[in-house]
């Protein structure tokens, strides 16, 4: 048996390595050779298109395994549509699903399995709405109430910081002489690189904030 591994975090500072390290043992108890480890990192469930879930995709068209392994269902998909739709082509092309805290197998000898997968899908997209629905209506009640929304603009010497920039100051010096943070100064930074262009020379190369 020749399995894919899916993992998938949605934001670029959660990391997968929980993810696979339960799927690789999960694959090793059974003797199933790993044909290729698949990972989003930053994506959405709702997306139906990620760049490593459309490349699983297409090598499972191409036969190159025999199932797809992922952690948990909402891994691979929220959405009740995408996620069949998903399913079918696996099946299509004669590969397996399984969610391996779930117990779903989509095998041919376990169709329970595929009923209880649909019902998973169909909670996890209402609950999704759910909460949807309640952070629409807390922000809505916050601006009722006047309250201000989103992070408040830091208030710095932005032609201070430039210049002090031209002259071979760090990001860790400058950000140090104006009492700000270093995130901050780099991505002020980086936005005014952006901002002239490549060919300027208000745009070398930033040091890293470090």
């Amino acid at each position: 048996m020749k399995a894919a591994i899916y993992a998938r975090v949605s934001t670029v500072d959660q990391k997968c390595e929980m993810q696979l390290h339960e799927l690789l043992e999960y694959c090793s108890r059974r003797g199933w050779e790993i044909a290729g480890e698949y990972v989003d990192t930053g994506w959405s469930g709702t997306k139906a298109s990620r760049p490593q879930l459309d490349r699983l995709m297409k090598h499972a068209g191409e036969h190159q395994f025999d199932c797809v392994v992922v952690w948990k269902l909402d891994r691979f998909g929220r959405s009740v549509l995408n996620l069949v739709e998903s399913l079918n082509k696996l099946a299509s092309a004669g590969v397996r699903f399984i969610a391996t805290t779930q117990s779903i197998d989509t095998d041919e000898s376990n169709p329970t399995s595929k009923l209880l997968l649909y019902i998973l899908a169909a909670v996890a997209e209402f609950e999704r709405e759910m909460i949807r629905e309640r952070v629409v209506a807390g922000l809505a009640s916050a601006r009722h109430r006047g309250k201000q929304l989103g992070r408040r603009r830091l208030l710095f010497d932005r032609e201070r910081v430039l210049n002090l920039h031209r002259g071979g100051k760090s990001i860790r010096e400058i950000a140090g002489a104006l009492n700000v943070n270093r995130g901050t100064i780099h991505r002020f930074l980086l936005g005014q690189k952006r901002a002239t262009g490549p060919e300027s020379p208000k745009s070398a190369r930033l040091p890293k904030a470090a």
